[in-house]
């Protein structure tokens, strides 16, 4: 596979374009390479600077349509991001979480086995499943998952994306990598209920969303699960990592490190996206948005409302179970493709928080 950041006969298929991390690949994927882009999802309103651009076309579409799946298996390189990943969904959606986060991929995944695509899947953290407060940290290829029981739904996203990368590892000829993120955070996630979204979204909409409300921040069981926030700049900076190593054409890999990886070192593989030195409890998170937060508004933190505890059944309805520590091990990525994530948590925050305000207050 030749995928030369300068070669403009290339085509990389966007799937979930329009969406948080995809919107941050389209504009990264324009200024880094001269690639085109196919872009598809149900909707592109973070992308309106990007519509008319003449190396990009956009396809408004879902993949439970066969059609679609097999015009996106055509490119050579597939970058999946579509899901249903809002944690409130989990419980009152199951199934349709299970068929966006199963049903779907596992189809794509077959088109691009017959096609012969590089499909990058990206699947989540969740696939750890139940962890403990003192759980270690987790290994791509080594680590165990235990999940709740099948009454707590909560975990119909987590075994529907399991189930996931275990189809598409057992599917014959398919040149796969699958992607866990572990919380990325930055401009353009999520959404504020309300205005252009419904339900409850992840963590950091939430607070922001509470925030600039002037709402009460909601601690879900004391807010004592500690997770590992990553820049999704970061992110980005990883599948470059990745696709660099990727090609065997000379002239595309960024630095020795990613060329010396070769081909072999990506491919069958899951890596872990993540920023260990980024850990906080979700307590300790909601103290640095309220501080932060005050930066960005000047004002005085005290004058903020004090955060609150709620029960998980409470805020997110019956069915919620949670993990209490995700700490990723990063090693692999820093082995195989010499990506290690650098932006520090309170940088990111603040990056993500002052453009929430600015969009939503607007």
């Amino acid at each position: 596979m030749n995928l030369r950041f300068d070669d403009s006969s290339i085509t990389v298929a966007i799937v979930g374009c329009g969406g948080f991390i995809g919107s941050h690949l389209l504009d990264a994927v324009l200024e880094r390479t001269r690639w085109r882009v196919f872009g598809v999802d149900l909707d592109f309103y973070r992308l309106q600077h990007r519509l008319n651009h003449e190396r990009c076309e956009f396809l408004c579409a879902d993949l439970a349509d066969r059609a679609v799946v097999e015009r996106i298996a055509k490119f050579p390189l597939v970058v999946n991001l579509a899901a249903i990943c809002t944690p409130s969904r989990y419980m009152g959606e199951a199934c349709e979480v299970i068929r966006s986060n199963y049903d779907h991929p596992a189809a794509l995944a077959e088109a691009c086995a017959k096609s012969g695509s590089w499909l990058v899947h990206f699947s989540t953290s969740e696939i750890y499943g139940k962890t403990a407060a003192d759980s270690g940290e987790l290994l791509e290829d080594s680590t165990p998952a235990v999940f709740g029981p099948v009454t707590a739904s909560r975990w119909s996203y987590a075994t529907a994306k399991l189930l996931a990368e275990r189809y598409i590892a057992g599917l014959p000829g398919l040149r796969w990598t699958v992607v866990r993120p572990f919380n990325f955070v930055g401009p353009y996630m999520d959404f504020m209920p309300g205005v252009d979204g419904e339900g409850i979204p992840r963590v950091l909409a939430n607070f922001s969303t509470a925030l600039l409300r002037g709402e009460p921040l909601k601690l879900v069981n004391g807010g004592k699960a500690k997770r590992c926030f990553t820049s999704v700049h970061d992110a980005v900076d990883f599948l470059f990592a990745l696709f660099a190593a990727g090609t065997s054409g000379s002239g595309a890999a960024p630095d020795a490190a990613s060329a010396n990886a070769g081909c072999a070192g990506v491919f069958s593989q899951a890596f872990n996206v993540g920023n260990p030195e980024n850990e906080v409890s979700i307590a300790e998170l909601a103290a640095k948005m309220r501080t932060i937060f005050a930066k960005v508004r000047g004002v005085d933190v005290s004058t903020l409302p004090e955060p609150q505890s709620v029960s998980g059944e409470e805020y997110y309805g019956v069915g919620y179970d949670d993990s209490m520590r995700r700490m990723p091990s990063v090693a692999k990525a820093e082995r195989l493709l010499g990506f290690k994530a650098r932006i520090p948590l309170d940088v990111a925050l603040e990056e993500s928080l002052a453009w929430f305000v600015k969009h939503y207050s607007v």
